[in-house]
């Protein structure tokens, strides 16, 4: 027990960071032709990065917002957890942990869906062709992650 609750709060650690990577990081979207790169944030092209033209749109300040939500969830759950660890009885041990890595799950699954449905291939982000770039793959990672973490707390809790 003591081995899978030290594996479940290592890749705990391992989303949380790969969650402030790519909500900071502007590698959401590469251009195939020039050295060019798009983000949550910051449009990069050649080294030099400035504002997007579409930044002041409600979807991408609502992709912003939700990463930043899943960070504050994850960073929560984590905290939670470790206290729960030390203090409660083990008959209701995780529950707290789970719910609240579980709302993170939901903030990644909106932001991530909200950015895919309208950026990830379309015209706004470049004019010639583009592929998805690390952060957005890390995003749905992310996801995968803590679906994971989020079950697993409710499922060690009735242990």
């Amino acid at each position: 027990m003591l081995v899978l609750l030290a594996g479940i709060f290592v890749v705990h650690i391992a989303t949380v960071i790969m969650l402030f990577v790519c909500t900071i990081s502007n590698v959401w979207v590469v251009s195939d032709a020039v050295n060019a790169s798009v983000g949550l944030w910051k449009n990069c092209t050649g080294g030099a990065c400035g504002d997007m033209s579409y930044g002041n749109e409600d979807a991408i300040k609502s992709v912003q917002a939700f990463m930043i939500l899943s960070i504050i969830f994850s960073v929560i759950s984590l905290v939670v957890f470790v206290f729960q660890l030390f203090t409660m009885e083990k008959g209701n041990r995780f529950f707290l942990s789970g719910a609240t890595m579980l709302v993170c799950w939901l903030c990644i699954l909106i932001g991530a869906s909200i950015y895919t449905n309208r950026y990830a291939n379309h015209s706004e982000t470049f004019a010639t062709g583009s592929h998805h770039g690390y952060c957005f793959i890390l995003a749905w990672i992310c996801f995968c992650f803590s679906f994971i973490i989020g079950i697993l707390y409710l499922v060690l809790r009735k242990k």
